[in-house]
């Protein structure tokens, strides 16, 4: 897919990590929210992550979406571990071959070499002590979808040991660890960030920046150059378009391609077929928020309409929300029926409901919040069952 280079993001958000911005908060972790699909991932991976090895960082980064199968702590651990190894060089891996149980790295620290490549909660903040060592440089870690790791008790020790980690390493005026953790739900991140007992109590969520028309003028200019016959590019019209794809450069780019393809068949302009493109990528998405909800149980759609309603104040099960159950169901509701109902709509293809290990709640993917205002919005929440035949 096309590459957008957001260099100029990267260096700001580098410089913040790093400690430079007076005033900022950055060094003490930076945590980044933006909805699925809209980039986030990429400008990780393409751009933050060479711009911080471009300025002398070793880089970890890890995506926690990448096998859903695994402990959130595991891939953490693992991508940590992955990048300990090269570090540690050919003296480490003869120490271990020929049976010395340590060894001192960079004349200061001590490795178990039983454990090289191994990481666990236990040992987490020793091994990034360990990197940093014997890199000679300062740490970055980058954790994509970082919610996932409250999703089990061993991803929210490795949250705690990389907390512990941050607190060893760095010291006023000087920034040893830069931690990243990004998300594609906010109430989700704020699990990190918003309890005493969050392990990064007090840090602040910043909203990603969207693509804007800077993307569009990019993807323009490309088109222009390749496809002079087409120049000047209705730019306000694939704006108005990739705003209604959700700010989704794989799906508007997508578009673009099946409209400017030689095998498309289209008389006169290319950008009115990428704006009806749009305007029905947003119909079947409603649609298809539409048709899950009504295909849930009434008892399902009453919880699912109270976390909507509630977001982080929801708690499933007291009296305010029993009730709530009970209005909109017409039947008495038991807190254990609700506590079925929640785990229908967690086990529900796709998941519809997203659980951490401490039992709280969040509705698993943004989009339906936002599809949720937009239809209280509109004064057409709830979803009628007729809906569905029209």
């Amino acid at each position: 897919m096309l590459h957008f280079p957001r260099n100029h993001l990267a260096q700001e958000l580098a410089r913040a990590l790093q400690g430079k911005n007076l005033f900022g908060d950055a060094h003490n972790g930076l945590f980044l929210a933006a909805p699925r699909r809209t980039g986030k991932s990429t400008f990780l991976k393409e751009d933050l992550k060479p711009e911080l090895e471009h300025q002398g960082l070793v880089v970890v980064y890890v995506d926690l979406w990448s096998d859903q199968r695994r402990d959130p702590g595991e891939l953490i651990a693992d991508a940590i571990g992955s990048a300990l190894q090269p570090h540690l060089g050919v003296v480490a891996k003869a120490a271990k071959a020929t049976g010395l149980q340590s060894i001192n790295v960079a004349g200061a620290l001590t490795i178990d070499t039983s454990k090289i490549g191994r990481v666990d909660g236990a040992t987490l903040a020793e091994a990034i002590r360990t990197l940093h060592a014997a890199a000679g440089k300062p740490i970055a870690l980058i954790i994509d979808e970082a919610q996932h790791a409250l999703t089990s008790e061993a991803g929210e020790v490795i949250m705690a040991a990389l907390k512990s980690a941050r607190d060893q390493l760095n010291a006023p005026g000087k920034v040893n660890l830069m931690l990243v953790m990004s998300g594609s739900d906010r109430d989700k991140l704020l699990r990190l960030v918003n309890s005493n007992s969050a392990p990064f109590y007090g840090s602040q969520i910043q909203r990603m920046p969207e693509l804007d028309d800077d993307f569009i003028a990019y993807v323009a200019g490309l088109i222009e150059r390749q496809r002079p016959e087409l120049s000047p590019v209705d730019q306000a019209t694939l704006s108005a378009a990739f705003n209604r794809f959700g700010h989704r450069p794989q799906f508007f780019l997508s578009a673009l391609g099946d409209a400017l393809s030689p095998f498309a068949g289209i008389e006169g302009r290319f950008e009115p077929v990428v704006a009806a493109a749009a305007e029905q990528r947003q119909r079947d998405d409603e649609a298809q928020m539409r048709s899950e909800y009504l295909g849930l149980r009434p008892l399902e759609r009453a919880v699912l309409w109270r976390l909507l309603e509630q977001e982080q104040r929801f708690r499933p099960y007291d009296a305010e929300a029993l009730g709530f159950y009970q209005r909109k169901t017409g039947r008495k509701v038991t807190a254990q029926q609700a506590q079925a109902a929640l785990e229908g709509l967690r086990q529900h293809t796709p998941a519809l409901v997203w659980k951490s290990a401490r039992g709280e709640y969040a509705v698993d993917d943004a989009a339906m919040h936002r599809w949720y205002h937009a239809r209280l919005a509109a004064q057409t929440w709830p979803p009628k069952d007729e809906e569905l035949v029209a």
